[in-house]
């Protein structure tokens, strides 16, 4: 079943062209990551899957409905969590509290509490669950994003850089969380560290221009000549 899915998507600002007639599927439970080089249109056809920028034509449908002129927030109680390339926690509130204000939009009140300690447990924050957001450091704010991301329990979770700032031991522990999640919940990842993209992702698209440049597994995507000569710095 195709969970999220994309007709002719397009996005045009003051005559530039950010995203071109991207169409593209889903499947539920897939690892999909989404690359290509900077300015390449990755983040502005996020922001048209969330809701939060709206397409200058195309369409997106989500779990079977047509959810284009929807705004981000009810594409949020259908199912979507969205971490941000900025880190967008709150600051000063614990870690704890960050999580624990994503729990209570999603969850019924007797789970908060069990919810937000695994959450922070399953990123590797449980012992930081007291400390103030701003005072971690930056991998760890990035980390609480996807904890509050996790606790809502979404059926797609769309990651926005989630690496970066991290340290090797914990883009480890990031990896082995997204092949927890592969199966149960649906990820779109976009991400810069190829080495994470061939590791965790069962599918990957290739975006150039605004447009999509490439589609594949992992291995094609490596061996394609148009990829390395974009994007890869090959061939």
């Amino acid at each position: 079943m195709t969970i999220l899915s994309t007709q002719e998507l397009s996005r045009h600002f003051d005559g530039l062209q950010a995203v071109r007639n991207v169409s593209l599927g889903i499947p539920a439970g897939q690892v999909r990551a989404l690359i290509g080089p900077n300015g390449a249109g990755k983040t502005t056809l996020v922001g048209m899957i969330s809701g939060r920028i709206p397409p200058s034509s195309g369409r997106v449908h989500f779990d079977g409905a047509d959810i284009t002129a929807l705004p981000a927030h009810v594409r949020i109680r259908r199912g979507m969590a969205y971490t941000f390339q900025i880190t967008s926690v709150f600051e000063r509130l614990p870690a704890q509290e960050n999580v624990t204000l994503a729990a209570r939009r999603h969850l019924k009140a007797p789970e908060v509490d069990s919810a937000t300690l695994e959450a922070l447990e399953r990123v590797g924050l449980l012992e930081l669950r007291d400390q103030e957001a701003g005072d971690l450091a930056y991998g760890h704010q990035r980390l609480l994003e996807i904890a509050m991301g996790l606790v809502q329990r979404p059926r797609l979770l769309i990651l926005d850089e989630p690496t970066q700032g991290l340290t090797d031991s914990e883009i480890a522990g990031f990896k082995k969380l997204v092949r927890e999640l592969a199966g149960k919940t649906t990820i779109l990842l976009i991400e810069h560290n190829m080495n994470v993209v061939m590791e965790v992702a069962d599918q990957v698209t290739v975006l150039n221009f605004g447009e999509v440049l490439a589609e594949g597994t992992p291995d094609d995507i490596r061996a394609d000549r148009a990829v390395q000569a974009a994007y890869l710095g090959t061939g």
